[in-house]
């Protein structure tokens, strides 16, 4: 079992993600900046038939604390904020951004931040110390909700470091994805604008959960 904290964990796609590693078997901390926002978040993820699940709510700088590894999964406006109060409880340990960056109104034109993605620009904050791993931008919140059904999307996994891209890709696993290394953390911008091109098929094929799903593999 590992402690994944979840920061920024009480929006759908850090929520659907807490479900199914908590499923799996992961502790599971949800982080927020407001703390009892945290608690009713987790509390709602234990509702019946998972009031047995490994899932507590917390501020995002205990959550960091206690966690094994962490998961970012906030909107890119507030990923500075937020890593620059956790870095010091991140050292030494993987932190896996979710985050997208995406720049209204056109959110399906796919943007990049002046540090080429918002993996890098966490690396640049955090530092050396933290091995920042970019992950599951692609996979919709409704697959991820929805336990009744497999998810037919491939995670394309982005970092420097091989043993914690193995983390994600091993998360993918327990989480009912594939789980591939798609590279180093430049290639996170990539990855991160293929999300502004699934909103734009979503929204012109009149869809909710367009995903990627790698052939011949």
């Amino acid at each position: 079992m590992t402690a994944i904290a979840i920061l920024g964990g009480t929006g759908r796609q850090g929520s659907g993600l807490a479900l199914r590693w908590a499923r799996a078997g992961h502790e599971i901390l949800i982080g927020s900046r407001m703390p009892d926002k945290a608690v009713a978040a987790a509390t709602a993820l234990r509702a019946p038939p998972n009031e047995n699940l490994a899932i507590r709510g917390v501020g995002n700088l205990a959550a960091a604390e206690t966690c094994e590894v962490a998961v970012l999964s906030v909107p890119y406006h507030s990923q500075r904020a937020v890593l620059e109060e956790v870095q010091a409880a991140l050292a030494g340990k993987v932190l896996i951004s979710v985050v997208v960056p995406l720049k209204p109104p056109d959110l399906t034109q796919a943007w990049r931040p002046p540090a080429g993605s918002a993996a890098q620009e966490a690396q640049e904050i955090l530092g050396d110390q933290t091995r920042v791993i970019g992950a599951f931008h692609n996979v919709s919140a409704i697959h991820l909700a929805d336990s009744s059904h497999p998810i037919e999307c491939d995670i394309l996994v982005c970092g420097d470091d091989d043993a914690a891209k193995a983390v994600a890709v091993a998360l993918a696993g327990c989480a009912g994805m594939r789980g591939f290394d798609a590279g180093p953390l430049t290639n996170a911008g990539v990855v991160e604008g293929l999300t502004a091109l699934l909103i734009g098929i979503n929204r012109r094929y009149r869809v909710k959960s367009a995903g990627i799903h790698l052939t011949g593999v």
